[in-house]
């Protein structure tokens, strides 16, 4: 039975996690000290707080709501927020929901998904253990790629889902997933498999796996980047451990 003392302690726990968290993040991104006189802001512009990851998500779910703020509610059957564990180390992001993801109102469930769920499960790890979403939340008509004002309008959420799960690691699975969070116009082939930071998270790029459905002599490439993705993990769990 859970007593009154260890009920109070649960949420300075929750911030001690979060403070653990955002040290890390900082040492990986290469910061060794803090000049005396500049305010510290966290790396996602996370308040510590008592609120739990899911908690959070749930509240930012239900801000967003039945979203109008751009054209893609016009056609869509469902809004597609995310899935998985909210307390992930690993966070997965997509492009946008595609028409089985707009159907069942989940992210990659489609063919794209069976192959995704297949290379977590390659990784040592399960659909469950991890968080995946899209940089849009509905499905651009006919498959379209999402135009900048539908990104413009949908990638803050993106954003501050980020900043509730606090992941480890950041794999982006194709090019407007990469280019929106590194905020740059390169192309996949030229961002995937170089380790880059998102607000102090480790950013991993990769191919899309519709990508590699249409072109499996990549799937080579591809598993390199989840390997450089498994090892940024480890490195971030022995950072933990010391």
């Amino acid at each position: 039975m859970e007593t009154e003392q260890t009920s109070s302690l649960q949420p300075v726990q929750r911030q001690l996690r979060q403070l653990r968290w955002l040290l890390t993040s900082y040492r990986l991104s290469g910061l060794q000290h803090w000049p005396r006189g500049v305010p510290i802001k966290e790396p996602c512009g996370v308040d510590i707080a008592v609120e739990d990851p899911a908690t959070r998500l749930a509240a930012l779910c239900q801000e967003i709501g039945d979203c109008r703020r751009c054209r893609l509610h016009q056609s869509r059957t469902n809004l597609v927020f995310g899935d998985g564990s909210a307390a992930a180390r690993l966070l997965f992001v997509g492009e946008a929901p595609g028409y089985d993801e707009d159907r069942q109102g989940l992210p990659f469930v489609g063919r794209a998904g069976q192959l995704l769920d297949k290379m977590i499960q390659a990784m040592g790890m399960r659909r469950l253990d991890v968080y995946i979403c899209n940089v849009v939340k509905c499905r651009p008509p006919q498959n379209r790629n999402p135009d900048a004002d539908e990104v413009a309008a949908c990638s803050p959420f993106l954003f501050r889902q980020i900043e509730a799960i606090q992941p480890v690691v950041i794999c982006l699975l194709g090019t407007y997933a990469a280019q929106t969070l590194l905020e740059t116009n390169s192309s996949i082939s030229q961002l995937r498999g170089k380790q880059r930071y998102w607000r102090g998270i480790p950013v991993v790029a990769t191919f899309h796996p519709a990508y590699l459905l249409r072109n499996p002599a990549q799937k080579a490439a591809s598993w390199s980047d989840l390997i450089k993705v498994m090892e940024l993990i480890n490195k971030v769990r022995g950072a933990y451990d010391q």
